[in-house]
């Protein structure tokens, strides 16, 4: 900021001046006041009403305000809107007469008020914008005067008026990205420029494209990155580098998938000895091709993870390494990091090494696949499968023996299975919806899922025992405050669930799972559980994992698709070459925490990224069946009225409007009573439904209440 801008600015904080009164109190040239003026207000440091200009809220100084907060506007309403907290204390409700037109994603400096009106909460008022977000998604709308306006995803009820520039072609209901070109002091007086136009906002595939561009994700690789890429087009392994590793080609190794995957992180052997096992988990070797300092590596340390939904996918490797090169796709050789693990005849880790390889996978199983050899159906014929998995087919029952005596050793030490019922979008040719499936785990997902653990717990303990950097995934345990809660809403819903201490055992939770599981109770009570447990994320530290009940564990399995394991892979190979501690205590420290904190983040991002497109798609597939009936379950409770979540995973509204002749009463969060009816509704009971609409823009679905 130039002196002559700051000149400006204090002049303003005392009044609203004209452009005459400030050229008279600063005594300035008219032309070099207006130029900084102009560049003022075109930031959003200043506001201009009627030729009189004041202070924006866009990005000013203000060192007269003590005791401010740095946070980051994350919900943003017509008449409200939330804080988080930078220092991660939690989030200050800002009502919207004290926002000063803040946007979400808006860096803000926040003072709390003296007396709040809800009495131990924190509500404040935005007093800076120190970082603006002026990009953003949304719906083209009318004004309440009638002209063309947008309103951001997500802020219900915020409109801005479209600049006539760059609008031309927009049409009602169209999804677009705009630029806020102009901010006042309320959101009112923003004003928008449309700089995509993605289509009409009735098609999820469409409305998902304007997610991502509000969500700032990037969908092309930078120049730079496609040409290191090409340098892959077609690539074979080098036979110089493979005569240097640890030949696996003659061993029966294989992957296993669903049926669509191109980009196969991950395969497995097994073996059995007279006295246990030896599993091998063999993972592409990324680090070979993805170098540090490369553009590669920049680019995939900015993404930090592959984003997945309906049926695309945004990767975080160029198609070259991601489903080509690194890829272990059936019959090619391919360069692997492979942990060999010796297991015990109860299923118990003994000793484990890792090792460069070249592997070459003799077949690409399929999940569903290797579930009907597993457990074959009366009757079916199994000839054309047992052929295809010939060259394997000898380890399956091995694999499946093991895996159930892991499966013992998991409940034994209380590791948590915790139901999350993940839908699978079924998409016709033109993109759209058509069918949703709740997707079943069968034996063959469980059993890799359990050996992928066996391999990140070894990567854990080896960077643990050695005392190098690393990038631990890490699952601390719940806060005693949740848990309480849990406790009561559990008590509620007639369950045992008195702790023995404030923060439960994985044992008592996981017999709480166990005991609630293909019950009605189950979809409120495992969600429940989620719910008030910690969030898993990436630490240079290694804290344990309080859900898998593990002292060691990190992600070392998915190297094409989560930088954390492409940053592990690179510091466990650095220790295969007899690196020092200390030598890589100087090469990893930084670079450990850098990686963890921004894959931590941006896993946070995609998952929301993957969570709301999902809800578009639901809402495209409901609307093509309006005025339909249904039953499911009551899965949660509001005053405002109740979640009700089908077979097929689709959760929607029912107002308490619908429900209640009287004043709604909510007992606990697990019930609502009509004391005039004295008609009662709790979690997990059954309600007929009929479905009354469905919003694909909002990702929203209403249901009507069917009396029975």
């Amino acid at each position: 900021m130039t002196p002559l801008q700051k000149n400006i600015l204090n002049a303003v904080k005392r009044r609203p001046m004209t452009l005459r009164e400030l050229q008279n109190n600063l005594q300035v040239d008219n032309s070099r006041l207006r130029t900084s003026v102009s560049a003022m207000v075109a930031t959003g440091e200043l506001s201009m009403r009627n030729g009189t200009y004041a202070l924006g809220f866009a990005t000013y100084v203000n060192a007269n305000a003590p005791e401010t907060i740095p946070c980051t506007l994350v919900k943003l309403a017509a008449r409200f809107g939330f804080a988080s907290r930078d220092d991660g204390q939690g989030d200050i409700f800002i009502p919207g007469r004290a926002l000063h037109g803040a946007m979400p994603q808006d860096k803000i400096n926040v003072k709390l008020f003296d007396h709040p009106r809800v009495e131990g909460s924190s509500e404040g008022e935005v007093v800076e914008v120190t970082v603006p977000n002026n990009r953003f998604a949304g719906t083209v709308c009318l004004s309440e005067d009638g002209r063309l306006a947008v309103e951001p995803d997500g802020c219900r009820d915020v409109k801005f008026l479209l600049a006539k520039q760059g609008s031309e072609g927009v049409h009602l209901g169209d999804k677009v990205g705009f630029l806020i070109t102009h901010r006042g002091n309320r959101h009112s007086d923003h004003r928008a420029a449309v700089v995509e136009k993605f289509g009409s906002s009735d098609y999820a595939s469409e409305c998902a494209k304007a997610i991502l561009y509000g969500r700032n994700v990037r969908l092309e690789f930078p120049p730079e990155v496609l040409e290191e890429a090409h340098a892959y087009d077609d690539a074979t392994i080098d036979p110089t580098e493979a005569a240097k590793r640890l030949d696996l080609r003659g061993i029966p190794i294989f992957t296993i998938d669903s049926a669509e995957t191109k980009d196969i992180d991950d395969a497995i052997s097994l073996q059995k000895l007279d006295d246990g096992y030896e599993l091998g988990v063999h993972i592409a070797d990324v680090s070979h091709y993805v170098r540090p300092g490369s553009a590669l590596d920049e680019e995939a340390f900015e993404r930090a993870t592959s984003i997945y939904y309906a049926d695309k996918v945004i990767p975080m490797l160029p198609t070259q390494l991601s489903n080509g090169i690194c890829s272990l796709n059936e019959g090619e050789d391919r360069l692997a990091f492979s942990c060999l693990m010796r297991l015990d005849e109860n299923g118990e880790i003994r000793s484990y090494k890792f090792v460069k390889s070249v592997i070459c996978s003799r077949v690409k199983g399929v999940y569903k696949e290797i579930n009907a050899l597993l457990e074959p159906e009366e009757g079916a014929d199994l000839t054309d499968l047992q052929t295809k998995y010939a060259a394997v087919l000898d380890q399956l029952p091995v694999m499946d023996e093991l895996y159930r005596k892991r499966l013992v050793l998991r409940k034994a030490r209380g590791g948590m299975d915790i139901e999350s019922n993940e839908a699978k979008l079924v998409m016709d040719e033109n993109g759209r919806c058509v069918d949703i499936v709740k997707r079943d785990r069968g034996t063959s997902e469980c059993m890799i899922e359990e050996f992928m653990l066996l391999a990140n717990q070894c990567a854990a303990n080896a960077g643990r025992t050695n005392k190098v950097p690393f990038v631990y995934r890490v699952h601390e345990a719940p806060d005693a405050e949740k848990m309480e809660k849990l406790s009561a809403t559990l008590l509620a819903c007639g369950l045992n669930a008195k702790f023995k201490n404030p923060i439960p055992t994985q044992l008592e939770l996981a017999a709480l799972l166990d005991e609630t599981r293909d019950q009605p109770i189950q979809i409120p009570v495992h969600t429940g559980i989620l719910r008030s447990m910690q969030k898993a994320r990436y630490a240079p530290q290694p804290l344990g994992h309080y859900g898998l009940v593990l002292a060691d564990y990190a992600h070392f399995t998915s190297p094409i698709r989560r930088y954390p394991d492409l940053a592990i892979h690179r510091i466990l190979s650095e220790m295969l070459t007899g690196a020092s501690a200390s030598q890589l205590q100087k090469d990893f420290n930084e670079f450990a925490q850098q990686a963890s904190e921004k894959s931590s983040k941006q896993e946070v991002a995609a998952v929301r990224i993957e969570r709301d497109v999902e809800d578009l798609y639901k809402a495209e597939y409901m609307h093509s069946h309006l005025g339909e009936v249904y039953t499911g379950t009551v899965a949660g409770i509001t005053p405002r009225g109740v979640f009700v979540e089908l077979d097929n995973t689709v959760e929607g509204f029912v107002p308490a409007a619908q429900l209640c002749k009287g004043e709604p009463q909510v007992i606990d969060g697990v019930s609502m009573l009509d004391p005039l009816t004295g008609k009662s509704w709790m979690l997990g009971s059954s309600m007929k439904i009929q479905v009354a609409a469905a919003d694909v823009a909002l990702g929203r679905i209403d249901f009507e209440y069917l009396v029975e």
